[in-house]
């Protein structure tokens, strides 16, 4: 199935932070200030991609596996039960020259930035952020499958988002600049070490991303509740460079974005609910459109 046209138009479409004791201790004052809740910064001027504090142990043994970025520390409980995923955390520091400290679990606690770190926190460079263009071009012969987020403010669902992305084989991530979680530590989490292997880029709006997306011949796909046209109808329109936009918890793919969709589509629910949490509607819909490129 195709769409008719590339006009939109269709309707459808942890706490807080506390203290924080980190490597750089002198520098606490000066962040505490700048935190809110889950230990992201109020932006200043630029808003990084994040990544800085890393917690849980798959996320930080994935990233001593990938090799993207440097990782200047981890800590671990000093009274933290054996595992085999803490001795590959050890071995993999090791192998990088990275140092490994045993600390207090109460230090843990403090630093920590998520519900659950699991008794290990790493501190490391900022996530590499991916060239918005590159992500247009085909990899090999792979078509662009994208996937860009409107407005998700949810550090869980993103980490969820992004766990689903690397599962279902999607090229790249868009995340506005503004008025949109990034990457903390509780996202990172969440991830599970999926952030490591993603291309992801910051734009500073998505209508215009869009635009750029239409010049680039990559069809622009919304998920949106309300409208007439089912996921499943997605067909051979998957095989194409395709970019699936997903809304805000609550409020859905905003109006402008809406409006800039060559195609919007809802996910069909026979129960008495209207809709799906933002990182399921997620899954279904990259699962979706990997099920039917694999059908080719």
């Amino acid at each position: 199935m195709a769409p008719r046209g590339r006009s939109g138009g269709q309707r459808g479409g942890s706490r807080p932070t506390g203290q924080r004791t980190g490597p750089r201790g002198n520098q606490r004052g000066a962040q505490r200030g700048n935190q809110h809740r889950d230990g992201q910064r109020k932006p200043a001027a630029e808003k990084s991609l994040g990544g800085e504090q890393v917690e849980g142990r798959q996320a930080i043994r994935e990233m001593l596996i990938a090799q993207r970025r440097k990782v200047r520390e981890i800590w671990i409980a000093s009274d933290i039960d054996a595992a085999d995923v803490i001795d590959d955390i050890r071995d993999l520091a090791a192998d990088s020259r990275v140092q490994v400290l045993d600390v207090a679990r109460k230090k843990i606690e403090l630093t920590a930035r998520s519900e659950a770190p699991q008794g290990v926190i790493a501190f490391a460079a900022p996530l590499p952020e991916a060239d918005f263009d590159d992500l247009l071009k085909p990899r090999g012969k792979v078509n662009p499958f994208l996937v860009a987020l409107d407005g998700v403010t949810d550090p869980g669902n993103l980490g969820a988002l992004l766990r689903c992305c690397d599962g279902a084989g999607v090229t790249g991530v868009i995340l506005p600049k503004h008025r949109s979680v990034h990457v903390t530590p509780t996202a990172a989490k969440a991830a599970a070490g999926a952030i490591e292997h993603l291309d992801i880029a910051v734009v500073p709006g998505l209508p215009n991303a869009m635009e750029r997306m239409k010049k680039a011949k990559v069809w622009t796909i919304g998920l949106d509740d309300s409208a007439n046209r089912s996921l499943f109808e997605i067909g051979d329109l998957a095989r194409d460079p395709v970019c699936v936009i997903l809304g805000a918890e609550g409020k859905g793919v905003s109006r402008l974005v809406r409006e800039r969709c060559d195609l919007v589509v809802s996910i069909p629910m026979q129960g008495q609910l209207s809709s799906l949490n933002v990182s399921v509607a997620g899954a279904l819909a990259t699962y979706e459109i990997l099920r039917n490129r694999l059908a080719e």
